[in-house]
């Protein structure tokens, strides 16, 4: 039997990455090219220091499931089931990573 790990969606969207690339366009609704190039740009502002407490989520895994409730709008409740991330830690990701989108389009109209 497989750990509960391996079951998540971040397994599935690299799994897409390497084999699939239209399901993974489908699935993330861009290419895997786009996805790079916005998680280079968002990834200083997303990446947290882990702490003794508990392990961040990366900057991947933030813009993945910010990514995921946008395209779908599931509930965090029901993203909680694919991501194995708790629905207070998505809400906080997500806003995190819109904020942070927010701020770097402000940056391009300046």
């Amino acid at each position: 039997m497989r750990k509960k790990a391996e079951l998540n969606h971040f397994n599935l969207i690299n799994e897409l990455r390497v084999t699939e690339e239209n399901d993974f366009k489908n699935y993330m609704r861009m290419r895997d090219s786009s996805f790079q190039k916005l998680l280079s740009l968002v990834s200083p502002y997303l990446k947290k220091q882990d702490t003794h407490m508990r392990k961040s989520l990366t900057p991947e895994e933030k813009l993945a499931v910010t990514l995921r409730f946008l395209a779908t709008g599931r509930s965090f409740e029901n993203l909680k089931y694919s991501t194995l991330i708790s629905p207070r830690a998505i809400s906080a990701a997500v806003m995190d990573t819109c904020n942070t989108l927010m701020h770097l389009l402000s940056l391009l109209q300046a």
